[in-house]
């Protein structure tokens, strides 16, 4: 995204990056949040999701990778399209057309020169791991060749290794990589003790009792609860841990409304990537590309705010629609 608008001469600064930096930021981030949402794999809280709605219903309900993927299609090709057009409308850039950008990536493109063997090497595991993800083994073969997710990530990550794409050294320079894992299974761990200590069915129970004593039925129940869950991320500066934090609570409360449990999953785990959108601190990409300074607090926020409405009726209703039509509920 800087490349792109230090190309174009737009600086971050008042007067320059009106030119294409400040619309190239607010899309580059809130592009993020969407495809975030399109897939388990995408970003790291959304296993945890994956596994706290097992928890919750006994394991009677699992969302698997393609279940997810497939329920996240439509919507989020909505929003793909809606989203940068809606952005467009509130901070339209100064430079509207760029005949000679096809140009210019082509002449890039023959300066990287031809496809190398490493690059190839991990076109094709990245292409296994998204089979094996998908479960498209035990779709044609039978369920004797279901692949657990770690486990194909761990044969994609074997493949790099014995290949000599990557090094072992590369590995441990991976810091952010090995923070997820250590700070994941720490919150893991809590969200399992709150549970079992009862807290998580103590709020579940009073929120749920609270919005059912408003008499607006399960939809409503389940309108406000999503609304309730989404803003509350304003007050946090990590989405695994407000998901830790708050996902079960709120999906038990949903359950006690009488939303179907698929319609509520789905919908929770989907707004729990949505709500990234919302501040400058919502989640760990956030500071990176607020910090490049083509974007000021107000309009970051004001923008956020906007798209996280438009988001959520996207998904909500077009989301609804697509996931009846499949049957999830």
């Amino acid at each position: 995204m800087r490349s792109i608008a230090d190309s174009f001469n737009s600086k971050p600064e008042p007067g320059s990056t009106e030119k294409i930096g400040r619309y190239l930021a607010l899309v580059n981030y809130n592009i993020n949040p969407i495809t975030s949402a399109m897939f388990i794999t995408a970003t790291a809280p959304n296993p945890l999701i994956v596994n706290l709605i097992m928890k919750e219903t006994g394991s009677a309900f699992e969302l698997t990778w393609g279940m997810w993927a497939i329920a996240a299609l439509l919507p989020a090709l909505v929003s793909l399209i809606v989203i940068p057009l809606v952005i467009y409308w509130l901070y339209p850039p100064q430079i509207k057309i760029t005949p000679n950008a096809q140009v210019f990536a082509k002449e890039k493109m023959r300066e990287l020169g031809p496809v190398s063997l490493p690059e190839k090497i991990t076109l094709s595991a990245f292409g296994l791991l998204l089979l094996l993800w998908a479960g498209i083994p035990a779709l044609i073969l039978g369920k004797a060749w279901a692949v657990d997710p770690t486990t194909a990530a761990l044969m994609g990550l074997s493949i790099l290794l014995i290949t000599g794409v990557l090094s072992w050294d590369d590995l441990l320079k991976n810091k952010g990589a090995w923070d997820t894992i250590v700070w994941f299974a720490a919150l893991v761990m809590m969200a399992t003790f709150l549970g079992k200590l009862g807290l998580i069915s103590w709020l579940s129970q009073s929120v749920g009792g609270a919005i059912d004593h408003l008499g607006i039925g399960w939809i409503g129940g389940t309108v406000l609860l999503v609304l309730v869950y989404v803003y509350s991320h304003y007050f946090f500066a990590s989405t695994t841990a407000h998901i830790t934090a708050m996902f079960a609570a709120f999906f038990t409360a949903g359950l006690v409304l009488g939303a179907p449990p698929a319609l509520l999953a789905l919908i929770l785990a989907f707004s729990s990537s949505l709500m990234m959108s919302l501040t400058h601190y919502g989640t760990g990409t956030a500071p990176i590309i607020f910090g490049s300074g083509y974007v000021t607090l107000g309009e970051w926020w004001k923008t956020g705010f906007i798209l996280s409405v438009i988001n959520l009726i996207i998904w909500m209703v077009v989301g609804g629609l697509w996931w009846k039509w499949l049957g999830y509920w």
